[in-house]
């Protein structure tokens, strides 16, 4: 047991004596560093470029205050689209497809089947299910009814509200995934 309390203050002594001589590397001063950004601070900055001139542009007359403001809303008086009436609809009492749950974007085209003239698109979910679409199929968001298929892309025609109570028809297309 004597052998082990030696051999523990011996540690101790080497760890202790270690330690003064890390503590007295760092007791050095700093004075290297505070020489040389004293001569840092002594030197000259380069001038700095002087602003460009600024030009002078003419005024810009504005004449159209006699015409409709565009951010406000229609009136009676405006040549406005109309609010319902004889335009484009969605129809209530369709049931809707199962792929106009989804947004346009999120819908993938993979494929078509069948010969030129009379082709099925094969489009895919974002849950990665297949399915098969024909002309006058509905898919998206926006009442999309599908009026071409190619090999290629799938054009539709969707109904947008117009803002004003009314519809308009909109194309837009998916194209073939190139992955």
């Amino acid at each position: 047991m004597g052998s082990f309390i030696m051999r523990y203050e011996f540690s101790l002594r080497v760890a202790a004596i270690a330690l003064l001589v890390l503590l007295a590397g760092c007791a050095k001063g700093t004075r290297d560093l505070e020489e040389q950004l004293a001569e840092i601070r002594s030197r000259q900055g380069s001038p700095v470029d002087p602003l460009p001139a600024m030009r002078d542009f003419p005024p810009f007359p504005y004449t159209a205050y006699d015409l409709r403001d565009p951010f406000a809303p229609f009136s009676e008086d405006d040549n406005a689209p109309s609010g319902g009436g004889a335009g484009p609809k969605p129809d209530p009492d369709r049931p809707k497809e199962y792929l106009e749950s989804y947004p346009l974007d999120s819908l993938d085209m993979v494929g078509t089947l069948g010969v030129i003239g009379d082709l099925t698109a094969l489009l895919k979910d974002p849950d990665g299910v297949v399915h098969r679409l024909r002309l006058l199929n509905y898919i998206g968001q926006n009442d999309g009814q599908i009026t071409a298929i190619s090999e290629d892309r799938i054009e539709l025609v969707e109904l947008v509200s117009n803002g004003n109570g009314g519809w308009i028809e909109r194309p837009a297309s998916i194209a073939l995934d190139d992955e």
